[in-house]
């Protein structure tokens, strides 16, 4: 068995600059850590049990089978904030068939983000145990 200690999702954007904007300013990601210099610098952005890292550059974007699913305290507030910075909503909050509230975004190079709100009834609060 492999015991993983840590984990991050690595991107490799087509424009640096504009991707650390959007994770860093629009979103407002907190940075756990930075290395490097220069354009391609390395930025490693907080995820709540994760991370993301923005580093060095690609000619093509990412795969559209890449998605980030991101948990938020609350859908609505979410929504409310980033419509307020510019981001562009590809679908606003909204009840899903397995109770899970989802809203759609997009990064700059079309890399599908899904921000998700738990609702208290939803299984996924439920711990056993605990």
């Amino acid at each position: 068995m492999v015991h993983v200690l840590s984990s991050r999702v690595l991107l490799r954007p087509t424009d640096p600059d504009r991707s650390r904007a959007f994770y860093g300013e629009q979103l407002a990601l907190p940075v756990s850590r930075e290395f490097g210099t220069g354009p391609d610098r390395g930025t490693v952005y907080f995820l709540g049990g994760g991370f993301l890292e923005v580093s060095g550059r690609s000619d093509t974007p990412p795969s559209p089978a890449v998605r980030l699913w991101l948990q938020v305290e609350g859908a609505s507030a979410a929504h409310e904030e980033l419509r307020a910075k510019g981001v562009e909503i590809v679908r606003p909050p909204l009840k899903e068939p397995w109770g899970l509230i989802e809203m759609w975004i997009t990064d700059p190079d079309g890399t599908r983000i899904v921000l998700v709100e738990v609702p208290a009834e939803h299984p996924l609060r439920y711990r056993p145990g605990i």
